[in-house]
């Protein structure tokens, strides 16, 4: 039992931790939440995860947003869209951290991460802001000429 227990805990010492790539950030006009830093982490194994951090910018309560994520391969080329719920309530000038997993395609070494809030709402409101994300994306990332 105690040689199984070892062999355990050096498989997990020797397992590689995941690397970390900044993603790119982009938004909107005015958004009311914005994303302020972004991570790629990559384990060994399973998908990659966006570690963000959103700030709601307003004097407002903010009930709901979504995050949009877009991978381009390095030479500009979209490889994935991916879109998911951020936090639930942002308290006016609050920061909250938050992931995204990117179960949409495989992320590759060399592959580029995009994201932005795409859309808000204030507590109490039925109105949405709205922003095209993938125009943004696509400006932000350099298209390689092959």
């Amino acid at each position: 039992m105690t040689t199984l227990f070892f062999a355990a805990i050096t498989a997990l010492a020797m397992a590689a931790p995941p690397t970390e790539k900044p993603v790119t950030i982009v938004e909107g006009p005015q958004p009311p939440v914005r994303i302020t830093r972004g991570t790629v982490l990559a384990p060994a194994e399973g998908p990659a995860v966006v570690l963000y951090a959103a700030v709601n910018q307003t004097d407002q309560e903010m009930e709901q947003f979504t995050v949009m994520a877009l991978v381009f391969k390095a030479d500009g080329t979209p490889k994935a869209r991916q879109v998911a719920p951020g936090r639930r309530t942002l308290e006016p000038h609050e920061t909250k951290y938050s992931t995204l997993v990117l179960d949409a395609a495989a992320v590759d070494p060399t592959d580029i991460v995009v994201i932005g809030v795409d859309q808000a709402q204030r507590a109490g409101s039925e109105t949405w802001w709205h922003a095209d994300i993938r125009p943004l994306a696509e400006a932000a990332v350099p298209v390689k000429k092959q």
